[in-house]
């Protein structure tokens, strides 16, 4: 192999992780912040390994949520309930190491903060040292305003989620939508709380347009909708939804952008004939003496 070209000796997977650093700075709370004030929506995709990160760094997509959503979107478990820290660590830092312009926020899991602020307190830690997040977010309302405001004290950066809770989904007896009627105001409430309490940003799920609206004026930091209609500051999907990887029914508030899942299962399906058949590897794929 002493006459092999770069190419032909490099690691496997060589590619955006290995790209020339980009000129664009760095995403940071309060780019989201100017951002808002200046009337400028923003975008967040979730996002669980090397490859995707890049791309979406790439795109221009301002965060990048390793949510809990790794645990139905990457480890086959049919909720975001038992998925663990220490399945999200490796995934968050492959991801805060890929994404050069994007800020990373990690989902801290179910039952991982709502003990104590000092819970939260030390799985965030870990989360920043172990992972490289930039940021964190936790679901709740004015339960969890001890512990955004313990963690914001400490210099670790909160996004609250509030409306639809996954991770509550049992006691929301659930995916419904919440906020209608007399709930509106309380999800106002909660997040008016939580803007008090040091949070740079609230995730609103499953809510109603207008409830949605009303929190958007009355907040002056960002909010983040998915299926919480237009007026948000932000919108976040989960990328397998967005592009089509996943083929059950999606929710009524993904927008599907690709079919990757059809693109995928026809490469595959192409390159099994190519195999069977005799024409990969050709010579082209192939070395010579």
């Amino acid at each position: 192999m002493a006459d092999a070209t770069p190419e032909e000796t490099a690691p496997y997977g060589t590619g955006p992780a290995a790209a020339a650093p980009t000129a664009r700075k760095r995403v940071r709370t309060h780019t989201l912040q100017q951002m808002k004030d200046r009337g400028e929506k923003w975008t967040m995709l979730t996002a669980y390994d090397q490859y995707t990160a890049a791309t979406f760094d790439e795109a221009g997509v301002e965060v990048l949520l390793v949510g809990d959503s790794a645990s139905n979107n990457v480890y086959g478990n049919e909720s975001s309930l038992p998925v663990t820290v220490d399945e999200l660590i490796p995934l968050v830092r492959a991801v805060s190491r890929s994404a050069k312009h994007s800020l990373v926020l990690a989902d801290l899991p179910f039952g991982s903060y709502q003990g104590s602020p000092e819970q939260a307190f030390h799985t965030a830690v870990r989360f920043m040292k172990e992972a490289g997040a930039h940021a964190v977010k936790l679901e709740g309302g004015l339960a969890m305003v001890p512990q955004v405001k313990l963690l914001t004290d400490a210099g670790i950066p909160v996004c609250a989620h509030i409306g639809f809770t996954p991770q509550a989904e049992h006691n929301l007896g659930g995916y419904r939508v919440q906020g209608r009627g007399a709930g509106a105001a309380r999800l106002l409430e909660e997040a008016k709380a939580l803007e008090a309490a040091g949070a740079f940003a609230v995730v609103m799920e499953m809510v109603p347009a207008p409830a949605a609206a009303e929190v958007t004026k009355a907040l002056h930091i960002p909010t983040v909708g998915i299926g919480a209609g237009v007026d948000c500051d932000a919108q976040v999907l989960v990328w397998q939804d967005m592009l089509g990887l996943n083929t059950g029914k999606a929710p009524r508030f993904v927008k599907r952008y690709a079919d990757l899942h059809t693109v995928m299962l026809n490469a595959a399906r192409e390159y099994v004939d190519d195999v069977k058949g005799g024409a990969f590897p050709s010579a082209e794929h192939s070395f010579a003496e």
